[in-house]
């Protein structure tokens, strides 16, 4: 029996495959569960036209993250930080601060969690940080660490 997963099955397939099982399974376990449909001419139709979708999607949302990473690296952020006696830092900037900057100056709503940033930034002046946008782009924002 031909079944469409509907879901990711283990030692089956994942969602979206069509794969052989026997009668009884594809019908007891997959298509009782809801895990997946008889492989009929409409259902193979519909996969496909979901397919169609879901690419044309995928494709619209890197062209957006692209045009976004292309703005974004026209932009630049100031975060100010206390400086103690002797040029002395207080503390440092870290993504959170990163994101609140953003938001506040250029209206921008990052994910602190997508910059890149392995360490705080602990002194002044520029910095690139980077940031990704979607799986195959990544962009950079200037920070201009100042004195506050």
């Amino acid at each position: 029996m031909k079944v469409i997963l509907l879901a990711d099955v283990k030692s089956v397939g994942k969602k979206g495959e069509t794969v052989t099982v026997a009668d009884g399974y594809g019908r007891n376990v997959l298509i009782a569960k809801k895990l997946g449909v008889e492989a009929t001419a409409q259902n193979m139709n519909n996969l496909k036209l979901q397919k169609a979708h879901e690419d044309k999607v995928a494709k619209e949302q890197y062209e957006a993250a692209v045009a976004f990473g292309e703005e974004l690296k026209t932009k630049q952020i100031v975060v100010t930080i206390k400086i103690g006696e002797g040029g002395k830092i207080f503390g440092s900037v870290s993504t959170k601060e990163i994101a609140a900057a953003a938001k506040q100056q250029l209206g921008y709503d990052l994910d602190k969690k997508k910059m890149q940033l392995p360490n705080p930034i602990k002194n002044l002046g520029t910095t690139m940080v980077p940031i990704k946008l979607h799986p195959k782009v990544t962009s950079e924002l200037k920070v201009i660490v100042k004195e506050a």
